[in-house]
Formats: C-alpha cells, sequence, structure tokens
C-alpha cells in the first residue's frame, strides 16, 4: 500500500506536533468545552479519493458509498491568525463539522436516531442510519464466514449472532470505507475478538482459570510463531483447535492482505494490549477483588475498543505513516477515544450485566464499592467522567489536527471520531442486547 508523501519535512513533525501554543491550546480547549453539546454542528466536508479496491483477495462486491464524493482534504497551518480563526469559528472539535465524516443530520424525530434511546446527559453526537445495502452485504458475508470458513458457533447461537447486528455495526463505524471488502476486514476482525472473550473470557465457557495460557497461544494465530522446524506443525495445527483461535487465524489472514507491513503489527500491538487487560481483570475475579475507581479506568485503556478505531486507515483504504501514528500526541488521542467508547459500552451493558450469573466488573459497579455510592449516582458519576474524557479527545484531537495538517492525519482522526459516534450508535439502538436503567 503506497505511503503518502509528508508536506512538512520528517525532522520537523515531531515539533510540529507537540510543540501548539498554549494560548491556541487554551483557546480551543475553552471553545471545545463551551460548545460541547451533543448533535450541535452542521454543514459537510470532503474526503480524499480512495482506492478503487483491496491489493490482493475475493473481487470485492462495490455498494454506493454512504460518504458523499471524494474530492480532497483542505489542510490549514496552525500558525498565524489563519489556524487560529480556522480552530475557533463555530462548533469544532471531533464530533463536529471539521472533523466529521458522514453530512451531519440534525434529527427531527427519535426515529431519525434508530431504535432505543441515548442514555440522559451522555455527551454524544447522533448520526445518520448505517446505508442499508451496505448492512445487508456485510450481514451475509459475515455469516456466511462465521459457519463456513471458520466454523464459528454451533446453531444454538444463532439468535445471538444475528442480535449482535455486527454489519449494521460496522457500516456505521467506518462510513469512509470504499468498499464492502473493506468493510469486511473490520468486520471479521470484530468478530473475531467477541469470540474470544465470549469462549475465553465470558458468557460461553470463559473462566479467568488458565486465561492466560488461552491468549498467549490464540495471540499467535495475529502474531505468527517461529520455531524449530519440528515443531511447527504442531503450534499450526493449533490455530484451528477452537473456535477463537480459527476466527482470529482468518480474520487476520485477510486483514494482512490488504494492510501494510505497519499497519499489521500495529494491529497485533494494540490486541496484545487488549489481551493484557483482560488478564488483569481476570486477576480480580480470580481474588475476588473490586479494583481502585484509578485501577479500574487503567485496565479500561488496555481493556477496551482500541484495535477497532487503529485500524481506520486500513478499512478506509489508505495508510497513516507509521511515525505519524506513533506519535505521543496521537497515541494520547486514540487512547482517550477508546476509553471514552468503553465506558459507552459499561453504561449501556449495565442492566445485562447485573442480570447476568456472579459480579461483572463495570465503571459504575466499582464506583458504588469503592466509593460507598448508590447504584443511581455511582452510574450518574459514571456518565461524567465519559464526558469528561469525549471533551478532552475532542480538544486533544482539534490540537493535534492544527498542529499537523498533514492530510492523513485529518483523515485518520475523522476516521477515529466516526467509530466513536458509530459505536455510540450502535449501542443506544440495539435493544436486543442493551436496556436503561431506570435512573431517571
Amino acid at each position: 500500500m503506497p505511503v503518502p508523501e509528508l508536506p512538512l519535512p520528517r525532522s520537523s513533525l515531531p515539533e510540529a506536533v507537540t510543540h501548539l501554543g498554549a494560548d491556541v491550546l487554551g483557546a480551543v480547549a475553552a471553545h471545545a468545552r463551551e460548545t460541547g453539546t451533543a448533535g450541535t454542528s452542521s454543514g459537510a466536508y470532503t474526503l480524499p479519493t480512495a482506492p478503487a479496491g483491496l491489493p490482493s483477495g475475493p473481487s470485492p462486491t462495490v455498494l454506493p458509498p454512504t460518504a458523499p464524493p471524494a474530492t480532497g482534504v483542505r489542510a490549514t497551518g496552525a500558525s498565524g491568525s489563519g489556524g487560529l480563526e480556522r480552530l475557533l469559528r463555530g462548533p469544532h472539535g471531533l464530533g463536529t463539522t471539521g472533523l466529521r465524516l458522514t453530512p451531519r443530520e440534525e434529527p427531527t424525530a427519535p426515529a431519525a436516531m434508530g431504535k432505543g434511546r441515548p442514555i440522559p446527559g451522555l455527551y454524544h453526537h447522533p448520526v445518520p442510519e448505517p446505508d442499508p445495502g451496505r448492512v445487508d452485504e456485510v450481514s451475509r458475508r459475515i455469516k456466511a464466514w462465521a459457519l463456513d470458513e471458520v466454523s464459528l458457533y454451533p446453531e444454538e447461537w444463532e439468535e445471538q449472532f444475528d442480535g449482535f447486528s455486527v454489519g449494521r455495526y460496522m457500516v456505521g463505524c467506518h462510513p469512509d470505507a470504499p468498499t464492502v471488502d473493506h468493510l469486511m476486514l473490520a468486520t471479521r476482525l470484530m468478530v473475531a475478538e467477541n469470540a474470544v472473550d465470549d469462549c475465553y473470557c465470558e458468557d460461553h465457557g470463559g473462566s479467568p482459570i488458565g486465561l492466560g495460557e488461552r491468549l498467549l497461544l490464540a495471540h499467535t494465530a495475529l502474531d505468527p510463531l517461529y520455531t524449530a522446524r519440528e515443531y511447527q506443525p504442531g503450534w499450526a495445527a493449533s490455530l484451528h483447535a477452537d473456535a477463537p483461535r480459527r476466527a482470529y487465524r482468518s480474520a487476520m489472514e485477510y486483514f494482512v492482505r490488504a494492510a501494510g507491513p505497519s499497519q499489521a503489527d500495529r494491529l497485533r500491538h494494540d490486541m496484545a494490549r487488549l489481551h493484557l487487560g483482560y488478564l488483569a481483570e481476570a486477576a480480580w475475579a480470580q481474588q475476588d477483588q473490586v479494583p481502585e475507581v484509578w485501577e479500574y479506568l487503567a485496565m479500561r485503556q488496555f481493556n477496551n475498543f482500541r484495535p477497532c478505531p487503529t485500524i481506520t486507515d486500513t478499512v478506509g483504504g489508505y495508510e497513516l505513516p507509521a511515525d505519524l501514528h506513533a506519535q505521543a500526541d496521537l497515541q494520547k488521542v486514540i487512547a482517550l477515544a477508546s476509553n471514552a467508547t468503553t465506558i459507552v459500552n459499561d453504561l449501556y451493558s449495565y442492566t445485562k450485566e447485573l442480570d447476568a450469573p456472579g459480579r461483572h466488573l463495570n465503571l459504575p459497579v466499582v464506583i458504588a464499592e469503592r466509593e460507598g455510592l448508590s447504584d443511581k449516582d455511582a452510574y450518574l458519576k459514571s456518565v461524567e467522567i465519559h464526558n469528561e474524557l469525549m471533551h478532552d479527545f475532542e480538544t486533544e484531537a482539534a490540537a493535534l489536527a492544527a498542529a499537523c495538517p498533514v492530510p492523513t492525519v485529518g483523515r485518520f482522526l475523522r476516521g477515529v471520531a466516526a467509530w466513536v459516534d458509530g459505536n455510540h450508535h450502535w449501542h443506544q439502538s440495539n435493544t436486543y442486547r442493551y436496556s436503561l436503567p431506570d435512573f431517571w
């Protein structure tokens, strides 16, 4: 996959990214918080032209994209009055006009937001319903992959698989994907990650006992083992031993064919982070321990959705260069986005987890236990924590977009923002899985 030319000299990139003037940062932060109401933006944007298809793999079924025609991205420097004016005009930040991947539509009725209702007081951005043609095609393909290619689940789990609505989820999170094949890269990985979580950690036979071994062996389906020839066949056979490993192996094979080497290695790194978070939560379960709130939030920076938005460029058909992705400021933006989206999951799945056997740790449960609050007050405080993280995400992303006006950086940030919004929309509208507590 070709790497685009960088409009800034490489030697100047670290300074450009990390040294935004304090006056500009202050203005960005103040404005983001002052105008941070949900759904308060309008207008449209343009995208750079995406490749026609994947570099290899099956011939794509191309359906009409939900994004507007691709005509390029304008980049404006952060220095001088022009850069500051761009930062301060109207609502900005991720989730508003300047960093948005789908044309903004103001819902005129609850039906415009799909089924379900958002959590009262939760800071979020309403988005249009995902393109139904793409949803149907991705849903058809992912079920065929799950049944025919990796034998993912037995017949009695079919209703749960369908109720997950993964096609609608991924189409909503990746509105700039040029083809259905690109969407399938994210969809297979999402299903595989959930298979590991369900079968190794949670509802379908999961247990904290022995989890480390299972995760390590599954991780070798993503990060191949290079060992003595005598033992290579045993490892290769193990990749087909259970549904999670079969799913990981297949999903990663598709991804590697489409991604650049640094994109594939980036995903492996973030999957290792995810598995480390699983192990921390498993340790607390084995010890019957409720962590401190800060400890729980630390775990959630690892056991979170990070592998999903981190591949937004691969799914979009372009590549954010490795040296830009590795910048500390961009890593902070990705971490904040991933942390906020995972607390969204904690909040929407709260009643579902309370009804499940055993004690499931989520942010409201931990706050109630550790800070002596009522269930309602702990839940509402969790909403406030989510909102703080979302505002920080938008402020940091706006500052980074101004400090590093590289087209691929801007597009990647918009892709992460789209994932954040699509993730919320799926949780809000998936009433098969989620319902809200009666706290209002």
